[in-house]
This record gives C-alpha cells, sequence and structure tokens, in this order.
C-alpha cells in the first residue's frame, strides 16, 4: 500500500444540496466516513489540498488518516464524485478501516523480470488480461501492487492466479476459478520464427490468425478479456 495521507477535516451539521453548494463557494468538498460498524460521520475538507492529494495518482490506492476534532481516522477512499465539465471533487466517500478488519481491494499488477522471459526476447507480446487483482486484505496490510515475474516465461504460456505469491494477510477475493492474469502470444506481424519464404501450397498466415488455443491463450483468458470488454 502507498504510504498513509494525511487530509485535515471538520464535520458538518447539514446534508442536503443547499448546503453542499455553499461549502463548494467556500473552498470545501463535502464528504462521509462510513463502515466500521459506526455511525456515518459528515464532513468537509479543503479543496485544494484533495485536489493535491488527488494529483499524486495513489490517493484511491492509499490509506488516507483523516484528521477530525484532534484525532485520526484510519480511512480508504471509495468514491471521488467529478463535476462532469470542470472535473472539479464535488463529494468524497471514504470507508472507515477498523481495527482488525478485512476489506476488497483492487490492487495493481507489476510484471518484473521481462528481460529473462525467452518468450519476450524472441519477440513475444505480453497480453495482460488483468491489470488489478481483486482481493480480501486486513486493514493495516494493504500491498500498493503485486509482483508478477514472467522469468523463463515462453510464448504461449499463460499466467494464472495461482502462480501468484500473495502477501501475507491478503488474499483472492476470486476462488471459485484459477482466472488467468496474462498470456504470452506471438505478436501479429511476426509471421514465420525464422526466414521469408513459405512452403510451397502452405498458406502464409499470421499470429492473429492461429486460433487462440494455439497462440497458448485459454478458454479462461478469453472470458476474462469478454468480461472486461463488456464492463
Amino acid at each position: 500500500m502507498s504510504d498513509a495521507l494525511t487530509l485535515p477535516a471538520e464535520t458538518r451539521e447539514r446534508a442536503g444540496k443547499g448546503a453542499s453548494r455553499a461549502l463548494r463557494r467556500e473552498g470545501r468538498v463535502p464528504a462521509v466516513i462510513y463502515g466500521g460498524k459506526e455511525e456515518p460521520t459528515l464532513i468537509h475538507v479543503e479543496a485544494k489540498e484533495l485536489v493535491r492529494q488527488l494529483g499524486t495518482g495513489h490517493f484511491m490506492n492509499s490509506i488516507v488518516e483523516i484528521e477530525l476534532g484532534g484525532k485520526k481516522v484510519k480511512t480508504l477512499p471509495k468514491d471521488v464524485s467529478l463535476h462532469p465539465v470542470t472535473d472539479r471533487p464535488e463529494h468524497v466517500d471514504f470507508f472507515r478501516l477498523a481495527k482488525g478488519g478485512k476489506i476488497e481491494v483492487h490492487v495493481p499488477v507489476v510484471f518484473i523480470n521481462e528481460e529473462d522471459s525467452p518468450g519476450l526476447k524472441k519477440g513475444g507480446v505480453l497480453n495482460i488480461v488483468r491489470h488489478e487483482l481483486d482481493l480480501i486484505c486486513e486493514n493495516d496490510k494493504i500491498p500498493g501492487e503485486i509482483e508478477i515475474d514472467v522469468t523463463g516465461k515462453e510464448v504461449g504460456d499463460s499466467i494464472h492466479i495461482s502462480e501468484v505469491t500473495l502477501p501475507a494477510g491478503a488474499e483472492s477475493a476470486i476462488t471459485d476459478r484459477d482466472f488467468t492474469i496474462a498470456t504470452l502470444v506471438a505478436p501479429s506481424a511476426l509471421k514465420k520464427s525464422e526466414g521469408d519464404t513459405t512452403a510451397e501450397g502452405e498458406e502464409d498466415v499470421d499470429a492473429d490468425g492461429v486460433p487462440a488455443t494455439e497462440q497458448g491463450e485459454d478458454a479462461d483468458a478469453a472470458e476474462e478479456q469478454e468480461e472486461k470488454s463488456e464492463d
């Protein structure tokens, strides 16, 4: 998990569109803290500071400690509503992290040791099916990213969740199948591994014309790609 961020806040007594508009005119952004078996807490934060933290690129994947009334409330940002024209934040939802609890999060994957993959060295392409993993983690053990080693991977190989060593306190939220994270396929421009001639009577077919099963993509990978296109 990225280092914790600190965000000063003040409580707000009134909800509703009118009260929210008034706060925005004063350079504040209405927000709410919920979860942890406690009643939701209505707050507002400084717009400039919120925009700055959003600009870090990892706000949604960071623990945010909200300073409220002399105390710090450990939270995880769950949703930021933006203005459709200006893209300015209009409302933020924070999930309260209860001590000893668990939370479902989306953690990005990073592929390492690509220089040690024979398939990539030959010109193969890493086809990423899932850029993030849906994990259930302990509140104080949320990883910032999951590293996946591609050492020794050849064209036609697939990487499944069962091959990935997750950090302590984390487990996959998807347990009903050994889903595909990435496959290593031949590039469409790579028509032949060697030479530039085709045997007499053979049709010159590029990699795009080869069935997915012959390129090493399994049925699960195709299903994952279809699910992404529907989202």
